[in-house]
């Protein structure tokens, strides 16, 4: 009964008990908009293809790659490699340095970054944006060297320039 007098409005409980729930409140609206975000489920959506994508490759490296290189290196299977550093001992197994699982875990890794390289470049060839021709400049019709739209003469092959109408024409007058 004490619980619910403490309740009432205008005591210290409820005081406490109304902000602890408008920060609740806060958070979760916080957390909501956060998650609203196109930025985060693209990245939710990039780890998951991230990790299927991870064990497709681990796949190639261990049970495409890997053999017919063994098979070239004396029928060696590269998972096997270790170095043994105590024998088993009655229950207990071996304590060994397995080098090759390390080695096809680089392997794995590399192949990853590789195909990761050739994606991003493929990505970035379909997203440039062709440049704007800066209007503060020009071509020189003889060297074809980008000059200020202003010059007179180009900098490059010393082409005299004059002017018609909005753009410059070259002169037949050149000191080359």
């Amino acid at each position: 009964m004490e619980d619910l007098e403490a309740m009432q409005p205008g005591s210290r409980k409820q005081g406490v008990f109304s902000t602890a729930l408008h920060h609740l409140t806060l958070f979760f609206e916080q957390f909501k908009s956060f998650i609203k975000r196109g930025n985060v489920l693209e990245l939710a959506v990039g780890v998951i293809i991230g990790a299927a994508f991870g064990k497709i490759v681990s796949s190639l490296v261990s049970d495409i790659v890997m053999p017919p290189l063994g098979m070239l290196l004396a029928k060696l299977d590269f998972r096997q490699l270790k170095l043994v550093l105590r024998e088993a001992r009655g229950g207990e197994p071996p304590v060994t340095i397995n080098y090759g699982v390390f080695l096809s875990t680089i392997l794995d890794f590399l192949i990853i970054s590789v195909v990761i390289f050739f994606l991003v470049q493929a990505v970035q060839r379909l997203h440039r944006k062709p440049t704007a021709p800066n209007p503060e400049t020009r071509e020189c019709p003889r060297c074809v060297q980008v000059i200020s739209r202003r010059a007179t003469r180009c900098p490059h092959c010393t082409t005299e320039f004059e002017e018609s109408g909005a753009e410059a024409t070259a002169s037949l007058r050149s000191g080359v």
